[in-house]
């Protein structure tokens, strides 16, 4: 036969291996190594209990055994926000699926793509209330971008994948994995990898080339422009691409809470953080702009207050992945949908083009941020009840650390202090509850992170009523050789609740004195508390004490450690523009200005 004719016949198929025959539990294990997962964070029970049989077989994936469900999740959280990967949670069905409910609309709010996978009943039970059964799907289907129910064996590696693909691409977010009991235990072919199908399900990464020239040619004719950063860099690792473009623009930068590491604070250029707690600089330029650039940012309430009173002169560009986000709360006049990292790339090359054409002069706007830098410093004034400033405390913690540390806050009080007298130079280094304000968030979040980040100082800087919350995963810590740090910055209330009913409710103080760290009441006493979970504790009531604590602390790498900082009950967090006014505030901030003035 010639040899032309010869290579004209079709070929036999290739002999390929058949699929090996997997249960459901075992196509779980395998999709997550195959997935590159190496950590998950869990608790099991009935209904996911095949999982957890071949999971003890894993050699890739590490499994850390939580407490309870809540703490999975925000480790999951701490995890994905410290290193940019997927973190995973798993429970059971019912309440073990409920428990997660929480740290799931937690990182829907702020964007952290995790993915839980829970245990269901039994699918001819489902609907009969059978035990330990809930609508977890139901359920999470307004606080996920997406959940599956999985009821055959074979559509286990698809959804599994699928859960990752769209947890983590467009605006990251939690994704929830709902199987069966007898899905689990089937067997069938483990097909790898698996055709994901997404239909309606295509993020727009690349922005509109007239968009950006038009937000350029804004941008170069601006008197009064402020880079607005929110979270949303962060998420999309733009942190490199934003400094160009503001160092090529040479505009004012402001960082939202959930933005803060996304821009050095020790930049020129950074304002600081904007919003209810904003510093007087960062916030009077977004209310004196004439341009605002919305970078991955979402408007939110606690930036702008009375959002008909927000920077009213100025025009917007608003850039965002999630073409939602867009016009929701401020009309854009050019709007972005884009990757970030791609579209301030393409930014900074149109502005460079635009500014050829119109030079851009903000001296005179310069001028005036420069003053309010002058005139408003970030500060504090010391106790009157010759107690410890938190301020200071947590300032200690940020400058013995350093910026290559990570600092995962609760929520109220020290989350506010903490953003503010933390000095921020990367991403990463920040985790905190921005959108769903979750108490209980700090220990796990830290837990997670440093299991991401094995190699730097992890603090959770937690106040005394978050603590309570979710101080079980100390256990978890000390078994798993996870060191964290703990900083309990104890007041012995509410702190944040309190706060507001001293300016608003006539100090009537309902219900907000937790008896934690004054006079003779320690209920509980922290330091006892944290010794019988196995970590080293430590109380601090003296500000000569603090710098000796946090650097014992800082050296103490084979267990977690828990510092209980006896502070004062009356400070209070400065600025602060009252919810729902005008941030228009230069003369509030001049009749409270003790508040904004450092002591020597």
């Amino acid at each position: 036969m010639p040899a032309e004719t010869a290579a004209a016949l079709p070929r036999p198929p290739a002999r390929t291996a058949a699929a090996p025959v997997l249960t459901g539990a075992q196509a779980v294990v395998r999709s997550l190594e195959l997935l590159g997962v190496t950590d998950v964070f869990g608790l099991p029970g009935g209904a996911i209990l095949p999982v957890y049989d071949p999971l003890m077989d894993s050699t890739e994936l590490r499994h850390i055994l939580v407490r309870h469900e809540q703490g999975a999740g925000h480790a999951a959280e701490g995890y994905a926000s410290a290193s940019n990967k997927v973190g995973v949670a798993i429970a059971t069905s019912g309440p073990g699926a409920t428990n997660l409910v929480t740290a799931i609309a937690d990182a829907y709010m702020d964007s952290v793509p995790i993915v839980c996978i829970t245990g269901q009943v039994f699918s001819n039970l489902m609907g009969t209330d059978a035990f330990q059964e809930a609508d977890i799907v139901g359920i999470t289907m307004p606080i996920t971008k997406h959940s599956f129910l999985v009821k055959d064996a074979s559509e286990i590696p698809g959804a599994i994948a699928a859960a990752f693909e769209i947890a983590s691409t467009g605006r990251p977010g939690p994704v929830l994995v709902d199987i069966t009991k007898d899905a689990q235990q089937a067997e069938v072919p483990f097909v790898w990898p698996p055709k994901i199908d997404l239909p309606g399900y295509r993020p727009v990464t690349k922005a509109h080339g007239k968009q950006i020239q038009a937000a350029a040619q804004l941008i170069s004719e601006a008197k009064k422009p402020v880079l607005y950063v929110g979270g949303g860099v962060i998420r999309a690792k733009a942190s490199a691409e934003l400094l160009a473009l503001a160092e090529t623009t040479g505009a004012p930068v402001v960082t939202t809470l959930m933005a803060r590491g996304a821009f050095p604070d020790s930049h020129q250029q950074h304002l600081g953080m904007p919003g209810m707690h904003g510093t007087v600089p960062a916030v009077l330029a977004l209310q004196e702009a004439d341009l605002l650039v919305s970078l991955g940012a979402r408007f939110d309430d606690r930036v702008t207050g009375k959002a008909a009173l927000f920077a009213p002169n100025a025009q917007v560009v608003h850039v965002d992945i999630d073409p939602a986000e867009i016009g929701k709360i401020r009309a854009a006049d050019v709007p972005i949908v884009g990757d970030l990292k791609e579209v301030l790339v393409d930014l900074e090359v149109a502005f460079r083009a635009a500014s050829e054409q119109t030079e851009p002069d903000i001296a005179e706007w310069w001028s005036f941020l420069d003053g309010l830098r002058d005139e408003f410093p970030l500060g504090y004034t010391q106790p009157s009840d010759g107690l410890m400033s938190p301020q200071y405390v947590i300032q200690r913690i940020g400058a013995l650390t350093g910026p290559e540390g990570i600092y995962a806050a609760g929520v109220g009080q020290h989350q506010m202090w903490a953003a503010q007298f933390i000095k921020y130079e990367r991403p990463n280094a920040w985790l905190n509850s921005g959108g769903a304000g979750t108490m209980g968030y700090s220990v796990p979040a830290a837990m997670g992170a440093k299991v991401a980040q094995p190699d730097r100082h992890v603090w959770a800087i937690d106040g005394d009523g978050c603590f309570q919350m979710t101080n079980q995963e100390l256990a978890t810590c000390a078994i798993n050789k996870i060191p964290i740090k703990v900083a309990i910055i104890n007041n012995s209330s509410l702190g944040m609740v309190r706060q507001w009913q001293t300016l608003f409710y006539d100090g009537r103080y309902s219900h907000t004195d937790l008896n934690t760290g004054h006079d003779t009441i320690r209920i509980p006493d922290f330091v006892k508390l944290a010794e019988a979970y196995g970590c080293l504790a430590i109380r601090v009531e003296k500000e000569e004490d603090v710098d000796a604590a946090i650097q014992t602390a800082l050296e103490t790498n084979d267990r977690p450690v828990v510092i209980d900082f006896v502070v004062s009950a009356d400070a209070m967090v400065w600025p602060m523009v009252p919810q729902g006014v005008s941030n228009s505030y230069v003369q509030y901030a001049r009749d409270h200005a003790p508040a904004f003035e450092q002591e020597d």
